[in-house]
């Protein structure tokens, strides 16, 4: 090899070097802004056409003002509740659907924004998300209309790291995921395979890792054409779940955002079924 080629050579090796390396600087340091779609604008109540829900507020542990809707039911009760833990994307606005068609069902729902959701300040990760849970969870329990004993968690797609852990240091009454994941880095890994993703990741959400510990009531909820998160990773979920009832529901041809995903009846009609039971 004459030193032409072999100083070419070394040169192309540093470059691509460098790019490999300026590339893996910026997903490290973007990664959030891949993971997390927040929309600030969250329409009033009124122009949704909801007359009896109740804008809330509440803090965080460490200083975050966050805001939600309650959605109560008028009968009298005692009631059961659902905490909804969103998804990685949109604001509480996106889940009134979801809200609406449970109280139909009789089941009140607090709905509420992480921090940098909704309006609310601050950033997103899986550290903040957790604390953002706590306190949500704080505070439905300190309202005279909330049974604690009756209190349900409910997360979709990312929101079901969130509630699994929750869930784990908190136990609810039960616990509902739609479309669970077993790891962040897994669902990231998939869909970007050509990347170092299990080495860069930081919001991990290791839900297959805490399942086990689960003692609640659990209802799985995935769709069989889900193209976010394979249903396989949702029903490994299910399968390591340490709860001793347990029940999984496959809806077919729905993909992850789908409708039927969202307030679908089949859907619907399986939660208000579970929690009663």
């Amino acid at each position: 090899m004459t030193p032409f080629f072999h100083d070419a050579l070394r040169d192309t090796i540093v470059l691509t070097g460098v790019i490999i390396a300026a590339l893996l600087l910026v997903l490290w340091t973007m990664q959030r802004r891949l993971m997390y779609f927040p929309i600030a604008a969250v329409p009033s109540p009124a122009s949704l056409g909801l007359g009896d829900v109740q804008p809330v507020t509440f803090d965080t542990a460490d200083g975050v003002r966050l805001n939600g809707w309650f959605f109560p039911v008028a009968s009298a009760g005692p009631h059961i509740t659902l905490l909804v833990f969103n998804g990685n994307a949109g604001n509480r606005a996106y889940r009134v659907p979801l809200a609406t068609a449970l109280v139909t069902r009789g089941l009140q729902v607090l709905l509420f924004d992480y921090r940098g959701f909704g309006g609310n300040v601050g950033t997103p990760t899986e550290q903040g998300l957790a604390r953002d849970a706590r306190a949500a969870r704080e505070y439905v329990v300190s309202r005279v209309d909330v049974d604690a004993t009756r209190l349900i968690y409910f997360g979709e797609s990312l929101g079901t790291g969130v509630a699994v852990d929750l869930a784990i240091e908190h136990p609810p009454a039960a616990l509902i995921l739609r479309s669970p994941f077993t790891s962040m880095a897994d669902v990231g890994q998939l869909h970007y395979p050509w990347l170092p993703v299990r080495r860069l990741i930081r919001d991990r959400y290791e839900t297959l890792q805490r399942i086990g510990q689960l003692k609640s009531p659990l209802l799985v909820i995935a769709g069989e054409r889900d193209s976010i998160v394979p249903l396989e990773q949702s029903r490994s979920v299910y399968d390591s779940a340490g709860s001793a009832r347990k029940r999984f529901l496959s809806i077919p041809h729905a993909d992850h955002n789908d409708a039927d995903l969202l307030d679908g009846d089949a859907m619907i009609e399986e939660i208000a079924n579970f929690v009663r039971r």
